[in-house]
């Protein structure tokens, strides 16, 4: 619940046409911001990061923006 305006920088804003563009229900987006939040609880974990990466690849190939 964030007060302020969409026109002031104040945190992360994923909106929900990005989300559902991709075909993607509740549980994608929980995964998505469970992403999200294990980057910035340690953005200099070079295991993390590729471990996430593998995890957006993977999901990003399961949901693609325009079928095959």
């Amino acid at each position: 619940n964030d007060p302020e305006s969409p026109f002031v920088t104040s945190g992360i804003r994923l909106g929900s046409p990005a989300i559902t563009t991709r075909g993607f229900k509740e549980e994608e987006a929980r995964l998505v911001a469970n992403l999200i939040a294990d980057v910035l609880d340690a953005p200099e974990d070079d295991a993390v990061i590729a471990r996430v990466a593998a995890q957006v690849k993977a999901l990003t190939d399961r949901f693609p923006v325009y079928a095959k």
